[in-house]
């Protein structure tokens, strides 16, 4: 059962920022949360065995006029017409096509990621949600994840190297301890081999370029953002989907051409996509009056206007 009203709560639990997500579901459609494992294994399954190469890291790219050699340990392994780099947030391949690009930067914040069995008889109040807290700055959020798992994850201010899980686990009950009662709950009950510890990065500054000859860039790699919105994967989806209409039917010509207009079509929307994650992370993670004062501009939103505006999110 998933939760018919979403969105923004104070560390108690109270609303703040209430969203009818029923409506925006009937607008948009439903959302879908899986599993990143499950998601792998659901996209490979249609491949033949022998075309999915792993355990293969990629040194270094080497286009030319008529395709690129991809290098590993010194010694090409394949060789394309085109090559999409979907390398992740730390993508080594993006510093080599954009040697003059800064690269990543750390927002000063840590985020504890974790799943575990819904608890039975758990409640969908704070489903969906996220909750936030003036004092600390600090954020829980917490969302269903096919019908019988949760994964929650929490946002708090990082000072020095990321501690290991247990000490970001003992951190985290300590900073929570006033917080809603399930917060802690269900920190508690994940094991520590189930919590996943980063600091958050994101890129310094949007790429110039989506596209570099015949390669182009994907997902994390081209766009990495704050985690704020659960964007990083649906963008990297429409990325998938736009790179499959630009390059269906395209001869190995066409190729550099196609990539650019893939360009031209993804990269406003992504850096769009960045900037809104990166104000929403400032907005949550405010304390003192401004963070009062957000809470009250908040509370003050029609649950009518906050659906719209996540609908127009999910339509972005």
């Amino acid at each position: 059962m998933h939760a018919a009203r979403a969105g923004l709560r104070d560390w108690r639990g109270r609303p703040l920022l209430v969203t009818d997500a029923v409506q925006a579901q009937q607008e948009i459609g439903a959302p879908a949360l899986i599993d990143r494992a499950e998601l792998h294994r659901a996209l490979r399954a249609p491949l033949p065995a022998d075309l999915v190469r792993t355990a293969t890291p990629v040194e270094r790219l080497e286009p030319d006029p008529t395709g690129v050699s991809v290098i590993s340990d010194g010694d090409p392994v394949a060789r394309a017409d085109a090559v999409i780099v979907a390398d992740g947030i730390g993508s080594t391949l993006r510093g080599q096509l954009m040697p003059g690009h800064p690269g990543l930067r750390r927002t000063g914040r840590m985020d504890l990621r974790g799943m575990l069995p819904r608890p039975p008889g758990m409640g969908t109040d704070l489903l969906a949600c996220q909750l936030v807290d003036r004092r600390s700055g600090a954020m829980f959020g917490l969302f269903p994840v096919g019908e019988g798992r949760l994964y929650w994850f929490t946002d708090s201010v990082l000072h020095g190297p990321p501690p290991g899980v247990d000490e970001a686990r003992r951190q985290m009950l300590s900073l929570m301890a006033d917080w809603h009662p399930l917060v802690t709950a269900l920190i508690e009950a994940t094991p520590p081999a189930d919590i996943y510890v980063d600091p958050i990065t994101c890129l310094a500054e949007p790429l110039p370029s989506f596209a570099a000859g015949r390669i182009a860039l994907l997902g994390d790699a081209a766009h990495a953002m704050p985690p704020d919105l659960g964007q990083g994967a649906s963008q990297a989806f429409e990325d998938a989907a736009a790179l499959t209409r630009h390059l269906t039917g395209a001869g190995p010509a066409d190729v550099v051409q196609r990539l650019l207009s893939y360009d031209a079509e993804r990269r406003p929307s992504a850096n769009r996509m960045m900037r809104a994650a990166s104000r929403q992370s400032r907005l949550t993670s405010q304390t003192g009056l401004t963070a009062w004062l957000r809470d009250a501009s908040l509370r003050a939103v029609p649950t009518g206007l906050a659906t719209r505006r996540l609908a127009a999110l999910w339509h972005a």
